[in-house]
């Protein structure tokens, strides 16, 4: 998400830290092509052109321009701005007795999927979360939401396929949720193609009789400027309290972010990243203005990190890693862990900087298949193999090649570069660069530009 925003306000940035001295001339300058940066990542017109103004009048002021490094200062209001743009601090939801939490939005948002994720996200967090199914236009959704709501776990209320009363089944699912043990119910309302007086009409309706706590809408974040005129339709309606975004990772733009917010003045609550259940996150404005101007999200890392791994393991493998004892039977399992924390690129995204780096990877770097290949590769070693790689060769390449289904080539690639690995492993020097490069010091880009070309990326060709 953000990602043609974060670059050219990169682009933008660098320039301004460039210059000798801030003039307003080059402040205006600047600004102008933030501008043009948030309308081509599809920013509403109003809201970019307030938020442009309110940098603005901060930007070209005296201390600002007098300042030892100005360019810096005028990026720090920028960061400020932005973040207060996207809401200020990390709105929670309201779960106080009777909690109720009413889903709305267009179809091909994402609510059903929503809800079961909402719902497996309140689980884990101690709350007691039961699922109504209230889409009676859609009878897939009802099934969708059961078969979801089987796989988290939670209870789910079902109507009949027959029923069409919208308020009707709203009171018998309360008289349902009455004999579960629950503390609040997510409801999963229908969506349309568009916006249309019934939809409004009958939300209006099952919004006064819920009176739900929160009122949140879903909203694809590849909506673009259609996202204000619906933000505020449903607004209109039925009085957010706050957004959930939706498929955050297959836009890179993101202007449904920053125009929804501003436009509506509700929170975004919650952010969809991926398709696994398990991907809804908490929005936190301020860590999302970090990640656009390439400040990473060290704090999201390690909460997506901590939530997904065996701590023992982790630190098993880590002591070994210290120790140079490091073999393929360690690198199956970090394989593993790996996998299990999701799309590698989406989580090295929240690195500081990572947007540089990537570019100086190969462009297979992240592709899942090549994984799925190297991992078959270690499945064809023997134990012994694993842990003494060193014993690998001619006659036992070929047969690991052939049972792997890859090729001599790509057996010899990866053995290659674990053995470059192991030998910077067993370096202090090397491994202390490596940390450094990591935690985005100022030669960081330079540091990670010699790992690689040292051992290139596991499974791909050095380049």
């Amino acid at each position: 998400m953000f990602q043609s925003l974060a670059d050219s306000l990169d682009k933008t940035f660098r320039n301004l830290r460039g210059v000798g001295k801030i003039s307003e001339s080059n402040v205006t300058d600047a600004l102008r092509e933030i501008r043009l940066a948030l309308l081509e990542a599809d920013v509403e017109f109003s809201v970019a052109r307030d938020f442009i103004n309110r940098i603005k009048d901060k930007a070209v002021g005296v201390d600002v321009l007098k300042s030892i490094k100005p360019g810096e200062q005028i990026v720090k209001i920028f960061h400020d701005e932005l973040a207060a743009l996207l809401g200020g601090d990390n709105a929670p939801l309201d779960l106080n007795p009777p909690a109720r939490i009413l889903l709305c939005g267009l179809n091909g948002a994402g609510k059903t999927t929503t809800a079961a994720k909402l719902a497996y996200r309140l689980k884990k967090e101690g709350r007691r979360p039961v699922l109504v199914a209230i889409d009676l236009y859609r009878p897939a959704a009802i099934e969708q939401l059961a078969t979801l709501a089987r796989q988290v776990e939670v209870p789910c209320y079902t109507p009949d396929a027959s029923e069409k009363d919208l308020v009707k089944v709203a009171k018998d699912a309360l008289k349902w949720a009455e004999t579960q043990d629950h503390s609040v119910i997510i409801f999963d309302t229908a969506g349309r193609q568009e916006l249309d007086d019934n939809l409004i009409t009958e939300l209006k309706k099952l919004h006064t009789f819920l009176a739900p706590k929160e009122t949140l809408l879903v909203a694809d974040s590849a909506a673009g400027q259609q996202a204000v005129s619906v933000a505020t339709h449903f607004n209109d309606a039925v009085g957010l309290t706050g957004i959930i975004l939706t498929k955050l990772d297959g836009d890179a733009r993101g202007g449904a972010a920053l125009s929804m917010r501003a436009v509506t003045g509700k929170p975004i609550k919650y952010i969809g990243e991926g398709e696994k259940i398990d991907q809804l996150g908490e929005f936190h404005p301020v860590r999302m203005a970090d990640r656009i101007l390439g400040m990473g999200d060290i704090v999201g890392m390690v909460e997506q990190v901590a939530d997904k791994i065996n701590e023992a393991d982790a630190m098993r493998s880590a002591q070994r890693m210290a120790e140079g004892k490091f073999d393929f039977t360690d690198f199956l399992d970090q394989m593993k862990m790996i996998q299990n924390m999701g799309p590698l690129e989406g989580l090295l995204g929240l690195l500081p900087g990572f947007s540089k780096i990537k570019k100086q990877l190969p462009s297979n770097a992240f592709d899942g298949k090549k994984m799925k290949r190297t991992e078959a590769i270690v499945l064809s070693m023997t134990k012994d193999e694993r842990v003494r790689p060193e014993i690998i060769r001619g006659t036992r390449r070929a047969r690991i090649a052939k049972g792997s289904g890859t090729t001599l080539q790509e057996v010899n690639a990866l053995l290659k570069q674990f053995g470059q690995m192991r030998e910077m492993m067993r370096s202090p020097h090397k491994m202390k660069n490596m940390m450094k490069a990591m935690s985005g010091g100022a030669d960081s880009l330079d540091q990670l530009g010699d790992m690689k070309r040292g051992f290139g990326t596991f499974g791909g060709k050095r380049r």
